[in-house]
């Protein structure tokens, strides 16, 4: 009997777990007199926010990097990776949790790589190389909450690896 009793209960806090008709799958009645709003970003047919490639989604649309490489600026950037990266991150190219770092910086742009550094979660959700990245590796990169002078010595850091000297 007290099983039975269980049961009961559990199926009974199971359906009053439910939300809203439109948290079930459900759309809202709407009225169809109202005008679709134009401030709404656009969208793709499978409903995801559409993705201009040239207008970037972070706040890096150039970034100044020599020729030379800065010593010190990679050396704060080899710190980073110890502490941040080296988890998941290999610098040869082989996967780890995340894509190998060789050639990383002939692959991707500097404000590309910049942007996905410090703003993850927008360019995996938008950036269709970033969603490409994500379909191999299966696991969303976490937001490490750099600030830009540390994604900056980590991208020097990552020049270093691919040979700049």
């Amino acid at each position: 009997m007290k099983k039975l009793a269980i049961i009961v209960c559990l199926g009974l806090f199971i359906a009053s777990c439910g939300g809203s008709a439109s948290d079930n799958g459900v759309a809202p009645a709407t009225d169809n007199t109202t005008a679709a709003k134009t401030d709404q970003p656009s969208t793709t047919a499978s409903g995801n926010p559409s993705y201009d490639p040239n207008r970037g989604e972070g706040k890096f649309t150039t970034v100044d990097v020599g020729e030379k490489l800065d010593a010190t600026m990679a050396s704060n950037g080899e710190k980073i990776y110890g502490v941040k990266c080296s988890s998941c991150h290999k610098l040869t190219d082989e996967k780890l949790v995340g894509p190998g770092w060789k050639d990383v910086t002939h692959r991707h742009s500097a404000p590309w790589i910049m942007n996905f550094i410090t703003n993850t979660d927008a360019m995996l959700d938008k950036d269709p190389k970033a969603q490409a990245a994500l379909e191999i590796c299966l696991v969303r990169m976490p937001n490490q909450n750099l600030s830009d002078d540390d994604a900056r010595a980590l991208y020097e850091y990552m020049r270093k690896n691919d040979g700049v000297k």
